[in-house]
């Protein structure tokens, strides 16, 4: 008898623990927003922002009708590194790329600034560093992306808006229907006002989230932009679209260091749209916007008017679906480390001069941490 009721008290103290532990688990504890910031910034939830159900921001929207459905991949876990690279989940493209192996998204111009679609592998030499390597991965297929849209929400742009949110959400309709897409709205602080979804609905309402003030923090927001697709896009392919009115004056990351994390490993291609005003000397915003977007593969656009904007978004859903995917496993191991350059050359008998498009280096290894310089 001694002996059981030494026992009782312990069974009900282990009781009580899991008890309360579970409550914790299921409603306790506050729901941590999705979007992670730079090391360097802090996220602010919006205050205008719906709070959101705990599975919103991981758990993919209903398939319309005839459409593939999204994998159930969970957040923050990498693929199996020994699954082929180009293999398929549910007939969604998710590259499963060994760790040696570096992608390469890839549009290319003829002598016109016509894209040319109809290349085979045997056009194409790869160089890293200069050297010659080998393509072990070739594709051009329209592929699925995770995109973030960061369109800028200072005060200047409050006339802007409208045209531009239009143009955003005509660039989604136009992409491939399985892109996951999340919208981050900024000022001198950056919202994620949309996580990844494909329904146009919700892109709509959270590029309607508009608080037009204060300044203009681009490259934190591109940057946490970037983080958020590394750690949680389902897919490989990532693509940012920013449009903006002006130049950076609240960033804690410079331009440099911006470009430095965009062009981690896996990191995404940058398409600008810079609305900007000649009589405001946008010198140093056309500058950051070409420097991003060239180096990680993409192009930045300058309209004259406003109402150009909408055709820009289209061509640039038009460049994403164009592109040709090539990897190969570089002749220096990864785990070296260090900043690789890399250049892709295309040529064809049919066609006269081509210029290929594509990042023009990465950090091998390790992604440069926040503020590095």
């Amino acid at each position: 008898m001694r002996r059981r009721n030494n026992v009782r008290p312990l069974i009900l103290f282990l009781l009580t623990t899991l008890f309360l532990a579970n409550s914790q688990a299921q409603g306790g504890a506050p729901n941590q927003p999705a979007f992670a910031p730079a090391a360097s910034s802090q996220l602010h939830a919006n205050p205008q922002s719906a709070p959101q159900p705990p599975s919103a921001s991981t758990s993919p929207p209903p398939a319309s009708a005839g459409q593939a459905a999204t994998p159930d991949v969970s957040p923050g876990i990498s693929p199996n590194p020994a699954q082929n690279p180009d293999s398929t989940d549910s007939g969604v493209f998710v590259f499963r790329k060994q760790v040696e192996e570096v992608v390469l998204h890839a549009t290319v111009i003829d002598d016109k600034q016509r894209i040319v679609t109809s290349l085979d592998k045997g056009d194409f030499n790869v160089y890293e560093d200069g050297h010659l390597q080998t393509i072990t991965l070739f594709r051009h297929e329209d592929i699925p992306v995770a995109m973030g849209i960061v369109v800028d929400n200072s005060g200047s742009m409050r006339e802007k808006r409208q045209k531009v949110n239009a143009a955003a959400l005509n660039l989604v309709r136009s992409s491939n229907p399985n892109d996951e897409v999340f919208i981050v709205n900024f000022n001198d602080e950056y919202y994620l006002d949309q996580d990844f979804t494909a329904n146009i609905n919700k892109l709509k309402e959270g590029l309607e989230k508009i608080e037009a003030r204060g300044g203009t923090a681009l490259y934190d927001a591109v940057v946490a932009s970037a983080d958020h697709l590394k750690r949680d896009a389902k897919l490989e392919k990532k693509v940012i679209f920013v449009v903006t009115d002006g130049e950076d004056n609240d960033s804690t990351e410079t331009l440099e260091q911006a470009v430095r994390r965009l062009q981690g490993d896996g990191g995404p291609t940058v398409y600008a749209i810079g609305i900007l005003e000649k009589d405001e000397h946008p010198k140093h915003a056309r500058r950051a916007l070409q420097i991003m977007s060239e180096r990680t593969g993409g192009i930045a656009f300058f309209p004259q008017t406003l109402d150009e904007v909408d055709a820009l978004s289209r061509a640039v859903a038009h460049d994403i679906r164009s592109q040709y995917t090539i990897g190969y496993k570089p002749a220096t191991p990864k785990n070296q480390g260090g900043y690789r350059q890399v250049r892709v050359e295309a040529h064809s008998r049919t066609y006269g001069k081509l210029t290929v498009r594509t990042k023009s280096g990465y950090y091998a290894g390790t992604e440069p941490a926040a503020g590095a310089q």
